[in-house]
């Protein structure tokens, strides 16, 4: 502010100067920078959370549970007495399960066990997701909503896989309703709110970033989760993750926690990974999953050095599942996967995903690499669950071939070659076809690679091998190629292939 003094001896002064002269008394305005205004974070979500309550809903489940039985002359530790409704109730109740140190209650037979955890509503007619645990083995499943309404829910679907389960109420009026959004948009830093009923608090709003994604926490085979800083704790499960747009990102579905609560560490499945899962379940009650028929394993630097590739990427087929996808069209083991449908194979996890994501019957092509070359092969797609049911029903049998083993030693490793005595003795598979290994050196590189005794050789740098001549001529190979490693596919008696990098001595 001018002062009246200075106002005054002002007047006398030309009114140009007056002007400049209160310009420079008056104070800066200070305008903050973008930088500044983005790390303060929203400034309330109070009106998005609003909006977004009615359709997140708590579930309850209960599970009849045989009585036990046990010796009324055994000591039994008394169940605490909490009061109905108190949020540690449930953790009493896991505890000390009703029935069992309650005087009350004991010798009840059958008992109730019951679970709480999180949801929220898809559709308006009825549609309800939450995660495959929540449910799991629930003989009755309750929906509580916002407004103290509940409704029964019948099972629509389950995918244990993915940990996602659809349910479905039947209201007298449309719900309030929420939709999937595009996770593939959510960036590390993004703001996220997850809404849910941890420790039975239901309508609980917290608040955080995304803190990676694309987490494999090796949980299952589709691992691709968003990580938040959001509180995500027990009883969350189930429940939503929300962009600021209000768009559900993610299902929150586990936490890392050496407590039990909240560290900061919670973990989202991917709305886009979300929205064929529970699609398949709405129309089929099951998924349907595209299938290969491959065993995969990770291509490390050893391997790709052993190759000659300049860089470790892809997915190093190890098996090919007899009268699969692969093995019809002509992929073999060795194989390295580098492009699926036109998608780009990084790593080996991102080819399950990638195949469980197409389509069942759809043509595709596959780029491999074989030998150091690249090549294009056309798969039909198989359907993954009829697959699963082929696996569990293969048996095995016996063959024959030849008379007595003969013994050699290379890259550490005696070698014979495999005869009907020494099929029989070692319980081989009639196809394994290769040389079995008689004795491993101790000391080793194929020692300190976990080879073991009753193993085959199966190949020696992507060539198979069944006689000693052959193992003997492919190694002089790979040593005038200049390769200071050999890739050896070793197999169990059973079939079960690995590959295994071994320095050349």
């Amino acid at each position: 502010m001018i002062s009246r003094k200075f106002f005054k001896s002002a007047i006398k002064m030309p009114v140009a100067i007056a002007l400049a002269a209160a310009l420079v008394a008056a104070p800066a305005i200070t305008v903050p920078s973008k930088a500044l205004v983005h790390a303060q974070g929203p400034a309330s979500v109070a009106d998005l959370a609003e909006g977004l309550m009615s359709a997140v809903v708590n579930i309850s489940t209960s599970q009849n549970v045989a009585d036990r039985g046990s010796s009324r002359n055994s000591p039994v530790p008394q169940r605490p007495q909490v009061p109905d409704g108190s949020p540690f109730q449930e953790f009493f109740d896991d505890l000390f399960p009703r029935g069992e140190g309650d005087d009350n209650d004991r010798g009840r037979s059958p008992r109730t066990r019951s679970s709480l955890g999180s949801g929220f509503v898809l559709d308006a007619s009825g549609i309800i997701i939450t995660n495959n645990h929540v449910i799991a083995d629930a003989d009755e499943i309750t929906v509580n909503f916002s407004d103290g309404s509940k409704l029964d829910a019948e099972l629509v679907g389950t995918d244990p896989k993915t940990d996602i389960a659809v349910l479905r109420v039947k209201p007298t009026t449309p719900l309030n309703a929420v939709s999937f959004g595009d996770s593939d948009k959510a960036r590390i830093g993004d703001w996220v709110m997850a809404i849910g009923n941890p420790f039975g608090l239901g309508g609980t709003v917290t608040l955080g970033i995304v803190s990676a994604v694309e987490r494999d926490i090796s949980s299952g085979p589709y691992d691709n989760f968003i990580q938040t800083d959001a509180s995500i704790n027990r009883g969350n499960s189930g429940g939503p993750l929300f962009n600021m747009a209000g768009d559900v990102v993610g299902i929150n579905t586990a936490i890392i926690s050496p407590s039990g609560g909240s560290i900061g560490i919670g973990f989202s499945i991917p709305a886009n990974l979300a929205t064929k899962v529970v699609d398949q379940l709405v129309e089929f009650g099951e998924t349907r999953r595209g299938w290969l028929g491959v065993q995969i394993q990770t291509v490390t630097d050893e391997i790709a050095e052993s190759l000659g590739l300049e860089k470790a990427s892809g997915a190093l087929v190890s098996g090919v599942v007899k009268d699969g996808p692969a093995e019809k069209s002509g992929v073999l083991s060795g194989d390295i996967i580098l492009e699926f449908d036109g998608k780009t194979v990084a790593e080996m996890r991102d080819l399950p995903i990638i195949v469980a994501d197409t389509a069942v019957e759809k043509e595709v092509d596959v780029l491999v690499l074989r030998k150091g070359k690249k090549e294009t092969i056309g798969v039909t797609l198989g359907r993954l669950e009829d697959g699963e049911k082929k696996l569990a029903s293969l048996s095995t049998g016996q063959d024959s071939d030849d008379d007595k083993p003969t013994t050699k030693t290379m890259l550490g490793l005696e070698l014979a070659e495999i005869t009907d005595k020494t099929r029989e003795e070692e319980k081989l598979t009639e196809d394994l076809k290769g040389l079995l290994i008689m004795d491993v050196t101790g000391g080793s590189a194929a020692q300190d690679k976990g080879i073991q005794k009753g193993e085959v050789i199966v190949q020696i740098g992507q060539e198979p091998v069944e006689t000693l001549a052959e193992a003997e001529k492919q190694i002089a190979s790979l040593k005038d190629e200049g390769r200071k490693n050999a890739l050896l596919m070793v197999a169990s008696p059973t079939g079960d292939i690995r590959f295994v990098v071994v320095r050349i001595e």
